[in-house]
């Protein structure tokens, strides 16, 4: 300490010229003492202390030793803080300049400190005295001694001039009080929550931790970084500390830029007495500093309070182990055996397996598992009561299910970016726990929203928890522990304390009995919702029935689908051919998605035979126009046979697939028909247009049955004039004949495509085509009288044949109000041309003039032209290319730029 014995005048006369040595001030003890550092060359550099020689600087407060017990704790003597304030605020950092006057027994070292690279600074022990901070120690100063004589007269001064100690008052404003503990941290901590606390930094124990006294009440407390761990000091047995790797370097790094520096701490946690906090610094944040240099790792326990988000210091950490700084010398990323290409890829979402995992098929074809990194999707807890081979994990594990939709819904169909984070290894079955493969753990984003992050925010999954060393985890680790706190303290999910949802779902897949008395509630329901839980094969399929609250094996009519391979007593059956093509077909048209089906009948097993309907397309009559399967003779007596018969003859003239040894019938059969081929078949009917739609469909009235329709229409008027609709009386469903109001206040029969709300139901038309958004009051009960089956809906959809529908959203738009000037609300003639997905391709003609529509905006420029390969099309195809060429010629319209096809075709949707 600085106040020990004086230098011997004696030896201080006798002393020959003392070395000049400099070095950079680390710390300030007290008013006459302080810590000097050499440049650090390859690591921390050497030490030492130097008391400064001839003064009597008063003595700092000192706390009980903790392996003292009998010491007793002493508190500042006047005018010790700000003599050792001046010293810290004028030395620290600085470069400084020294001369060792004398060395004691014991090893402490006095001498005369300068500011600055030589003798001509400023001395630091004349400006203590300057300025009233201590005191000359005067006991055997000789007045031969100019040095000292220089001391004892600025003494002087500073009393004449009643400086510092040498004022009236004694001093007792300067001493502190100082504070060791806090009696209730958690609420010191919270009522300083947010805001900037100023501190000195007074010890730093390693990289992360450090004792700051905190300003104006001087608390002197532990602090530790939020959010990071640096390499720390082990104590042993024996006392002595031995360092990890790097320990002192990141000890080092925090004292030569925070030790004795005024710092701005925010207080952001407490753990017993140590705070966890953010130290701010004018020259930028020690805790981010530390990772990105390669000093810190990250830990998962407290990176959640750090103020500025976690964000910043997974940057920060992920830049120090690219660069393999120091403690990441070593560092090998989880993925970096993986090509870039294989990290960050988009998808198609084509099944949802579980809570964690779905498959996705990439852009080349192939099909991936993908797990949720980092997340663990609904598990039994506790003992099963039930047999495990009775459990049925989608309906019995509590959760799984509201999980299961939750992806099902946001993702199934839906294009996707995947990040790889990590591949899990394949692990072997060890003490009875089961086998895993090798599983490929991803972040599944859409629309910028983290998938596994919303299953855990609505209390659908958990997450996992680490070792702090273990790196295989989720990119977006900290958004995950963040959105599972929301979920914890919101109540949500699986950490709700009320009675788990419990899904009792009858499965009645070859269960005769069950299924007869299911089949006239089907029957009579018409289209009904479903979702499709498995496909079996092309035309096979295991169907989750919402409203009914069963899973029933699905079976589509009206075709004859390749067999797939079976498992038979006398071995494996091998499947016919394209059998996988057809059931990979039907996966990936209808897998998990919602459905409409029409159930005709039943099978002996039990299982139902109908249609399958998914956004308009029959799945029947798509099997078959892909050439994936035939007609079968039984769909004569249904309404989509002509559909159905219409693709397969254009399938057969393919030959592909199933009709790739197809052969016509003999020509002494088939005379007939082959002439008939040569020419188009046209017959024309009269028919009204009543609305077109943005896809330039449109939708027509047969004018043969209007005048049914002007007497039902008539006769309902009248019925609703007579009753009319209690307003909110009827509750609108998906699927649902209803009546509606439209806004020339008259009502029309239509169909519930979606409700949404009370406020917002999305009907639609069934007479005359159009769609609109009306409130649920507007809505009410279809008279049977006026039903579907007194009078089929009369608005039937159609597609132009022979034209591409613009992909442009300007030129679709010119190309539809040319349409809709021209045939909405007026009556036309109508020949089908062949027929189509969801609708049937076919030619309009004016009345009057019998010019053709399609042809007409061909003319225009303003689509282009499909060119079907059919024989007995070429000549209408002939006479739609060459109106193509005289438009492409004048430069109308799509060709206004001339012919844009060579180069730009696929980008703009055009295909030639």
């Amino acid at each position: 300490m600085a106040t020990a014995a004086a230098t011997p005048s004696q030896a201080q006369s006798t002393a020959p010229a003392f070395p000049l040595q400099r070095g950079i001030v680390k710390l300030a003890l007290s008013g006459g003492a302080i810590i000097v550092r050499g440049q650090p060359r390859g690591g921390p550099p050497p030490e030492r202390q130097i008391n400064l020689s001839n003064i009597r600087p008063s003595a700092l407060a000192r706390r009980v030793a903790p392996n003292q017990p009998e010491s007793k704790e002493t508190p500042d003597e006047p005018w010790a803080w700000p003599a050792r304030e001046f010293l810290r605020k004028k030395l620290i950092g600085k470069e400084i300049c020294f001369t060792v006057e004398y060395k004691t027994p014991q090893g402490r070292e006095y001498g005369v400190v300068y500011l600055g690279k030589d003798t001509t600074g400023e001395n630091i022990a004349e400006s203590l005295l300057t300025e009233g901070l201590v005191a000359v120690r005067r006991e055997g100063i000789r007045g031969t001694n100019f040095e000292q004589a220089r001391l004892c007269e600025l003494e002087d001064q500073a009393r004449a001039a009643k400086k510092g100690m040498w004022g009236d008052g004694g001093g007792s404003q300067t001493i502190r009080d100082l504070k060791y503990t806090i009696d209730n941290p958690r609420h010191f901590v919270d009522s300083n929550h947010q805001k900037p606390v100023n501190a000195v930094i007074e010890h730093v124990r390693d990289g992360s931790v450090v004792r700051a006294l905190l300003l104006p009440d001087y608390y002197l407390v532990t602090v530790m970084l939020s959010g990071v761990k640096c390499p720390s000091f082990k104590r042993e047995a024996d006392g002595a500390e031995t360092p990890e790797p790097f320990a002192a370097e990141a000890k080092f790094f925090t004292e030569s830029r925070l030790l004795q520096r005024d710092v701005q701490i925010i207080l952001e946690s407490v753990q017993n007495q140590v705070i966890l906090g953010t130290i701010l610094h004018p020259n930028g944040n020690i805790t981010e500093l530390l990772l990105r240099e390669g000093f810190a790792r990250c830990v998962d326990w407290s990176i959640a309070v750090y103020t500025q988000g976690p964000e910043k210091l997974r940057a920060a950490e992920r830049s120090a182990k690219e660069r393999k700084l120091r403690i990441w010398k070593d560092y090998v990323a989880p993925t970096s055996n993986m090509d870039q290409k294989d990290k960050h890829f988009v998808a198609k979402v084509m099944q949802i397996l579980n809570a964690d995992a779905m498959v996705a098929k990439l852009n080349s074809g192939e099909q991936k598992t993908l797990h949720l990194s980092s997340i663990r999707p609904p598990r039994l807890e506790g003992e099963i009561n039930q047999d495990r081979k009775k459990l049925r994990p989608l309906y019995d594990i509590p959760y799984m299910f509201e999980a299961r939709e939750f992806l099902r819904k946001k993702l199934i169909g839906k294009k996707v970016n995947v990040t790889v984070d990590y591949i899990r290894q394949a692990s072997p079955a060890a003490g009875g726990v089961p086998a895993f493969p090798e599983r490929t753990c991803s972040t599944v984003t859409i629309g910028g929203i983290n998938t596994a992050e919303a299953l855990v925010s609505k209390g659908l999954a958990t997450v996992i928890r680490y070792r702090q060393d273990d790196d295989q985890r989720s990119s977006h680790y900290d958004e995950l522990l963040a959105a599972e706190a929301r979920a914890i303290k919101n109540a949500k999910g699986l950490h709700s304390k009320k009675e788990v949802p419990i899904h009792r779902v009858a499965d009645i897949s070859g269960d005769t009995q069950k299924a007869k008395q299911f089949l006239p509630f089907l029957q009579r329901a018409g289209r009904s919702e479903a979702v499709v839980e498995y496909v079996f094969s092309g035309s096979r399929l295991k169907l989750y029935m919402p409203k009914e609250t069963c899973l029933i094996t699905f079976l589509l009519a009206g075709i004859e689908c390749p067999r797939g391979s079976r498992n038979t007593p006398a071995g494996i059956q091998e499947g016919e051919p394209f059998s996988e093509d057809a059931t990979q077909f039907t996966k990936e048209l209808v897998l998990q998605r919602e459905v409409e089906v029409e159930v005709e009948s039943m099978d002996k097993a039990g299982n139902f035979i109908g249609w399958l309907h998914i956004d308009g397309v029959n799945i029947s009559v798509a099997l078959v126009e892909h050439s994936l399967s035939k007609v079968h003779f039984t769909a004569e007596r249904s309404s989509y046979y002509k559909a159905l018969i219409s693709v397969e003859e254009a399938a057969k003239l393919k030959r592909e697939k199933v009709w790739s040894n197809y052969e016509e019938q003999p020509p002494e059969e088939a005379v007939l028909q082959v002439a008939e081929e040569k020419e188009r078949t046209t017959n024309y009917k009269p028919v009204f247009v009543t609305e077109i739609t943005d896809d330039l469909h449109f939708y027509v009235q047969d004018v043969e049955t209007g005048t049914q329709l002007e007497k039902l229409m008539e006769s309902m008027k009248g019925e609703i004039a007579a009753h009319p609709p209690v307003e909110g009386s009827y509750l609108p469903r998906r699927g649902d004949f209803c009546i509606a109001k439209f806004i020339d206040g008259e009502w029309y029969r239509a169909r519930v495509e979606k409700v949404e709300s009370p406020a917002k139901v999305h009907i639609f038309y069934i007479d005359y085509g159009n769609r609109e958004n009306v409130a649920s009051s507007r809505l009410g009960v279809l008279p049977p009288a006026f039903g579907t089956r007194i009078l089929p809906p009369q608005a039937t959809e159609y597609c132009f044949a022979y034209i591409q529908v613009p992909q442009d959203e300007d030129a679709r738009a010119d190309a539809i109000d040319s349409i809709v000037r021209d045939i909405q609300n007026t009556q036309c003639l109508l020949n089908v041309e062949f027929g189509g997905l969801s609708c049937s391709n076919v030619t309009l003609q004016f009345t009057d003039t019998k010019d053709d529509v399609g042809l007409g905006l061909v003319k225009e420029g303003l689509v282009m032209v499909d060119a079907r390969k059919e024989k007995h099309l070429q000549k209408v195809i002939t006479e739609y290319l060459n109106a193509q060429e005289a438009a492409k010629s004048a430069r109308l319209n799509l060709w206004r730029y001339g012919d844009f096809r060579a180069d730009d075709a696929d980008e703009f949707g055009y295909r030639r």
